[in-house]
């Protein structure tokens, strides 16, 4: 799966498909992207800070991470952006400049004022190979029936912002093995249990996302070895994604095409 993933190819003009991941504070963003890092090397990787389950969120600035291994470098890449808050946390203008690709790398969020257009961060003029390609919303399992409505109604908004962009949306749902004795039991078994199955289907009625879009995944946080069945699970979810992505940038760029002939 790992090889697949390296010689696949891309569509046309970008050199590496794009996904901007977001949620709510403690949702295992960070863990997410570190755990794709460290199925990759081959052993446990931290290149940003991460604490699931924690209610303070540890992305303060734009960040973007490659993937490689000894044998080079994958062609994707995952940003990261500050953890979302009801009433706090990024601001949905940044979620979607981001998006379009008007956001700049290094650029420090402020939960009350986004990103404006005379900043040095903002790209004015971005190409496709600057907008996101695929909108990966990371969502613990085990806090889904208990978020509150108005963080949903934010979500929303941004998926619905995603969508007329025409932007794929994703849910990788972190935590299973919190949500559900099964999957803590046996993680082979986690399309199995009735709760995570609820779940899913509980996500995908809050932020309208079809539940063949939805992935329940398991980070790296509490282990100490790699772990098999973590990997499948992720790469399984990430070479899905990869081929969303991949779909939108050639429809992205046929679509430009036609419009210049």
């Amino acid at each position: 799966m790992l090889k697949s993933l390296k010689t696949f190819k891309i569509f046309n003009e970008v050199q590496e498909l794009r996904f901007l991941v977001c949620g709510p504070v403690g949702a295992g963003k960070s863990s997410t992207i570190n755990t794709i890092r460290s199925i990759f090397e081959g052993r446990q990787f931290i290149n940003c800070l991460a604490a699931a389950g924690s209610k303070k969120t540890h992305t303060l600035c734009y960040e973007r991470f490659e993937f490689a291994n000894e044998e080079g470098s994958f062609p994707f890449a995952f940003n990261d952006i500050m953890g979302a808050e009801k009433d706090s946390g990024v601001l949905n203008e940044d979620i979607v400049s981001a998006l379009k690709g008007h956001v700049k790398e290094g650029y420090p969020f402020n939960s009350e004022t986004p990103l404006s257009e005379s900043s040095p961060y903002y790209n004015k003029n971005p190409i496709l190979s600057d907008q996101m390609h695929c909108l990966v919303f990371v969502m613990p399992a085990d806090k889904i029936s208990t978020q509150d409505e108005k963080f949903n109604k934010k979500m929303n908004s941004v998926m619905k912002a995603a969508s007329s962009m025409g932007i794929p949306q994703v849910v990788f749902m972190t935590r299973v093995d919190h949500a559900c004795p099964i999957p803590k039991e046996n993680l082979q078994n986690v399309y199995k249990s009735k709760k995570i199955k609820e779940n899913m289907q509980k996500c995908s009625y809050e932020l309208g996302v079809p539940v063949n879009r939805i992935f329940p995944v398991l980070n790296y946080h509490e282990q100490i070895h790699m772990n098999e069945d973590i990997n499948c699970l992720m790469l399984e979810a990430l070479t899905k994604i990869i081929y969303f992505a991949n779909d939108y940038v050639l429809k992205k760029s046929s679509h430009q095409q036609s419009t210049c002939e």
